[in-house]
């Protein structure tokens, strides 16, 4: 029985500056313990933080976009299983895995809900209040849903999510399923007292962790400063544009540090996780390492939507500026309270992102679709028939492109 699967990667996997990254490698990893043979292809371009694949044995390949040379490529591995890295692959290369493959099981790992980070980025942009009915107006929208159902499975890390798909798209449960970022607690940490100042955490290619640094250094930080003279504000992240570094003010106790080489040591040696995302969508990396590390958070609904369930936070859930100040100032001076919070997130940890609640059940889900394709494709008619359309304007728009390319 074949066991070949080909990803498709939005981007090349950097597990130590995105959270994406090491999402990514766990379902490899998943994969390799499988004994599969595993292709990994990009359009990207393969820079020095990314993982090198090749060392796992992974096969790499870079590909074209409106190029007819992934069609025979891709028909000469034959794999049985695809993997998307987010909806925009799938529309890309989705049609040709179909004329080529067609007996491939697709899936599809979101990552997040791009269209609603989307439309929640916009409402903050236009002082508007985000209403989830506003997608089904969004264009975006349309292009996610469609490609969620040309896929046999979509992969989401918030149950939030895939609730919201249900509800107002009306998606078929069968297609969704949650399988989040899985995660332990650190063995051997740092004690309060040998912790010091607070810490932010995030790769800035991703908007909504701009957004919440510039909101943190012109909002929230100088509340904190003003009581606490004496503490630091440390930033760290991977791609800080020149916007980024200019929020850099040592007189205000304001750090800009840029990407870090191990983001779990920084982190264990903070003491309290600032997180004030305003907008945004699946489930917060940075909140789970914060966790791991045993160092509390702050951060907001958004910020900890769809992460906790019934249990609580390990720190505090605030939105008003005010009150999210002094949560983090209390955090910061109380031990006790500090000890309390730490036990929480190791708490969320062993109950909600434990690696044996989810890789075998997700495992035998996806051979029981893969050896059950038809039957499950047979009842998705919706799929079928967007698969269909999408497929022939898509390819003689591509064939298009490809021609007046050779052109030029």
């Amino acid at each position: 029985m074949s066991k070949k699967i080909l990803i498709i990667g939005c981007v090349w996997p950097e597990p130590k500056s995105s959270a994406a990254g090491r999402r990514m490698m766990q379902l490899i990893n998943i994969f390799i313990k499988q004994s599969y043979e595993i292709t990994f292809a990009s359009t990207a371009i393969n820079c020095e933080f990314s993982e090198n694949l090749v060392l796992q044995s992974i096969k790499i390949q870079n590909i074209k976009l409106n190029d007819n040379g992934f069609d025979t490529f891709v028909k000469f591995l034959n794999p049985d299983i695809v993997i998307f890295d987010r909806f925009m692959t799938e529309e890309q290369f989705g049609w040709r895995v179909s004329e080529n493959c067609p007996k491939a099981m697709k899936i599809l790992d979101t990552e997040d809900l791009h269209c609603l980070r989307q439309s929640r980025q916009e409402s903050i942009k236009n002082k508007m209040v985000f209403d989830v009915n506003d997608l089904l107006d969004s264009d975006y929208a349309k292009r996610e849903i469609a490609s969620i159902y040309r896929c046999d499975l979509s992969l989401f890390v918030s149950e939030y999510e895939i609730e919201l798909l249900k509800d107002i798209f009306k998606i078929p449960e069968y297609l969704l399923y949650y399988f989040p970022l899985y995660a332990e607690r650190l063995e051997v940490l740092p004690r309060y007292e040998n912790r010091n100042d607070f810490i932010f955490i995030g790769n800035f290619l991703h908007e909504p962790n701009w957004d919440a640094v510039k909101y943190l250094k012109e909002r929230i930080w100088p509340i904190i400063n003003s009581k606490l003279p004496n503490a630091k504000m440390l930033v760290y992240g991977a791609y800080a544009t020149q916007k980024v570094l200019e929020l850099n003010k040592p007189k205000e106790n304001f750090y800009i540090k840029g990407r870090v080489e191990d983001a779990v040591e920084v982190v264990k040696n903070a003491k309290v996780v600032l997180a004030p995302i305003r907008f945004g969508a699946g489930i917060k990396g940075k909140l789970i390492e914060a966790m791991q590390c045993g160092t509390p958070s702050i951060t907001t609904k958004i910020g900890a939507e769809a992460m906790h369930g019934n249990l609580p936070w390990n720190g505090f859930i605030e939105d008003e500026i005010n009150v999210f100040a002094e949560k983090a100032i209390q955090v910061y001076e109380d031990k006790k309270l500090w000890y309390k919070m730490q036990e929480n997130g190791f708490d969320l940890l062993e109950n909600r992102y434990s690696e044996s609640d989810f890789v075998e059940e997700f495992y035998e889900t996806v051979l029981s679709i893969k050896y059950n394709r038809e039957d499950h494709r047979k009842k998705n008619f919706i799929g079928a028939m967007l698969q269909h359309s999408f497929n022939a304007s898509t390819k003689y728009m591509s064939k298009w492109i490809e021609e007046k390319n050779k052109k030029i």
